[in-house]
């Protein structure tokens, strides 16, 4: 699942914060919400790549990751 849920983010980080293809993959590489992700202990590729792409722009905006009721 995180496969497909990965390609899906970048592609969010490249629009939302007009940046080019590889500096989105390093942007979500290097988040700690993408060493959540792989943890699959976390559920977190369960939800959107929208609401995934929220929590990451809250790290990227404040330093905290910040989950919604359902995590």
């Amino acid at each position: 699942m995180l496969m497909t849920i990965v390609p899906q983010l970048i592609e969010l980080v490249e629009k939302n914060r007009s940046v080019d293809e590889q500096e989105a993959t390093r942007i979500v590489f290097q988040s700690r919400l993408y060493d959540l992700l792989e943890d699959e202990e976390t559920a977190l590729w369960h939800l959107s790549p929208l609401a995934l792409y929220d929590i990451l722009d809250t790290e990227l905006r404040t330093g905290r990751l910040e989950f919604p009721e359902e995590v």
